[in-house]
C-alpha cells in the first residue's frame, strides 16, 4: 500500500526502522542543529555512541559546519547509509503512518504523526501562499552543506516538526485515544535528557481514511478561514525542507512524468504536531555573540536605537526574573530582551519596536552590528541554561528574548508572513526531535 493523498500534500510512507539487536537507546540521537556552540555535548554523544549503530553516524551535527574535513564527513555519512542498508540494520516497517508519544524530562507528553509531506506542496519564498507553509526567514547559506549530503544520500532520517491549526484536536488526538488497537513499532528511553518515545505503527486502512478525512475537513476550514489553502506550518526543521525541495527541484528536470509522481524524493519524511496539543510549548530561540567586547555592544545597541527615533531603557535585573520580565508583547510599542555577559543581566527596553515581533526588532540592530564588526560571530541557541552558559565566557554576549505566543501563531504567518529567521522553537534543547525513523529517497 502506497497511498498518496494529493490534495493533502500527503503520503504514507515507507518507514525504515532498526533492526531488533540495536540499541534504540544509541541509535536516536537529537536533531543536528542543536548545540551548535557545545562541544561537550556532542562528545559525550560519541562517548555513548561509539562504534554501534547510530544516526549520529548519518547526519552532520551543525557544530562541524565549515569544518576542514567537511568532504570526509559528508562521504562517512553516505557510506554508513549505504551500510546500514546493506547489513540489514535497517529494514522495512511496512507502509503506515507512526503515532510518536514523546515524553519529554518535566513529563510533559506531546503526540505527534510521522507522514511524508509532498515538496511540489510547500514553498519557502518571503511571501509564499502554499499548502506547506514556511514560518521563518530561510538562512540560505545552512543549505549547500545539507545538500551536499543529501545529493548522494540513500537514505533521510528527520527531525522536521510541522504543525497543523487543529483546535478541536480533530487528527491525531483521535489516534492517541486508541492506541492501545496499534501495535509498538519502537519503545526507549533518550539519551542526555532527551525524555522517552514510543512509536505506534498505522497500518490499517482504516485509520488511514479517518487521518485523511479529518484533514480534508480541516484545509476546508482553514481555506474558509484565511482564503488561501493553509495546511501545515513549519514548526522545526525549516532548512531541512528546504534542503529537500532544493534537492527535488534539481533532479526533477531529469525525470520522465512517470518518474515525476513516485519519485521518493519528491517526498519528505516529517512529524505532524498539533500547535493546541498542551505537550507543545514553544521557546525562543536566543542570540550568542563570539569575538565582542559586551559594554560596547551594548553601548552600540543604545545608540543605534537612538538613531532610528527609538527611546532605549536599561534596567539591571536578577537573571531569576528573565522569564518574568522578557514576555511576547500586546503589540509593537514596546520590545524587551535580556543582555548578558559576565554577571551582568540587563534588561533592554525599546519604545517602539521597528518590527512586530521583539525578534525582528532586536535581529535588525544585531545584523547592521556584524556588518560593521566583521570578527563578532553569532549562534542561535536553544535553551536558557545552554544561553547563561555561553554568557559567562569571555567576549562573549548572550540576548534572551521572548517566546512566540501559540494562539496567534497561524494568524500572524497569513497576516504578516513569514517571521524572522530563527524567532521560535518547539520546546528547549533537549525537546527537540530525535532522529529515530529513515527512509529511502532514492528510487
Amino acid at each position: 500500500m502506497d497511498i498518496s493523498f494529493t490534495h493533502l500534500g500527503l503520503r504514507v510512507p515507507d518507514i525504515l526502522l532498526p533492526a531488533p539487536y540495536v540499541d534504540l537507546s544509541k541509535w536516536a540521537t537529537i536533531a543536528c542543529d542543536q548545540y551548535t556552540s557545545e562541544q561537550e555535548y556532542w562528545t559525550n554523544v560519541e562517548e555513548i555512541v561509539g562504534d554501534n549503530p547510530s544516526t549520529y553516524h548519518i547526519v552532520y551535527p551543525e557544530i562541524y559546519l565549515h569544518a576542514p574535513d567537511e568532504t570526509e564527513r559528508i562521504a562517512a555519512i553516505q557510506a554508513n547509509m549505504d551500510a546500514y542498508l546493506a547489513d540489514g540494520v535497517l529494514a522495512t516497517a511496512g507502509p503506515g503512518f507512526i503515532l510518536v508519544e514523546r515524553t519529554l524530562g518535566d513529563g510533559r507528553t506531546r503526540t505527534g504523526l510521522m507522514a511524508a509531506l509532498n515538496l511540489e506542496a510547500y514553498d519557502f519564498s518571503e511571501n509564499s501562499r502554499s499548502l506547506i507553509r514556511p514560518t521563518e526567514g530561510t538562512i540560505v547559506d545552512r543549505i549547500p552543506p545539507r545538500l551536499r549530503i543529501r545529493e548522494g544520500a540513500s537514505l533521510e532520517t528527520p527531525h522536521i516538526m510541522v504543525l497543523l491549526d487543529d483546535p478541536g484536536a480533530s487528527v491525531i488526538e483521535p489516534l492517541a485515544a486508541q492506541k492501545d488497537q496499534l501495535p509498538v513499532l519502537y519503545d526507549t528511553g533518550l539519551m542526555l535528557g532527551g525524555g522517552h518515545v514510543r512509536g505506534y505503527h498505522v497500518r490499517e486502512e482504516r485509520w488511514i481514511r479517518r487521518i485523511s478525512d479529518a484533514l480534508t475537513r480541516l484545509l476546508e476550514d482553514k481555506t474558509a478561514q484565511y482564503g488561501d489553502p493553509l495546511l501545515f506550518a513549519m514548526g522545526d526543521g525549516n532548512h531541512s525542507l528546504a534542503t529537500a525541495q532544493a534537492y527535488w527541484d534539481a533532479i526533477k528536470k531529469d525525470l520522465s512524468p512517470a518518474e515525476l509522481d513516485d519519485h521518493p524524493a519528491r517526498f519528505a519524511l516529517v512529524e505532524i504536531q498539533n500547535i493546541h496539543d498542551p505537550g507543545n510549548h514553544f521557546e525562543p530561540i536566543h542570540r550568542a555573540l563570539f569575538s565582542v567586547d559586551p559594554v560596547s555592544l551594548r553601548d552600540a545597541m543604545l545608540s543605534y536605537y537612538g538613531d532610528q527615533n527609538c527611546r532605549v531603557a536599561v534596567e539591571t535585573i536578577p537573571v531569576s526574573g528573565m522569564k518574568e520580565r522578557v514576555v511576547p508583547p500586546a503589540d509593537n510599542s514596546a520590545h524587551s530582551a535580556v543582555l548578558l555577559y559576565g554577571d551582568q543581566c540587563e534588561l533592554i527596553t525599546v519604545s517602539p519596536g521597528l518590527h512586530y515581533l521583539p525578534a525582528g526588532t532586536f535581529q535588525r540592530f544585531l545584523d547592521a552590528y556584524l556588518s560593521e564588526n566583521q570578527e563578532a560571530k553569532i549562534d542561535f541557541i536553544h535553551g536558557r541554561k545552554s544561553l547563561l552558559g555561553l554568557a559567562q565566557k569571555p567576549d562573549t554576549a548572550g540576548l534572551y528574548l521572548p517566546p512566540v505566543s501559540k494562539d496567534s501563531f497561524f494568524d500572524t504567518i497569513v497576516n504578516e508572513g513569514v517571521m524572522p529567521r530563527k524567532t521560535f522553537s518547539m520546546g528547549e534543547a533537549e525537546e527537540k526531535r530525535y532522529y529515530l525513523e529513515c527512509r529511502c529517497i532514492q528510487p
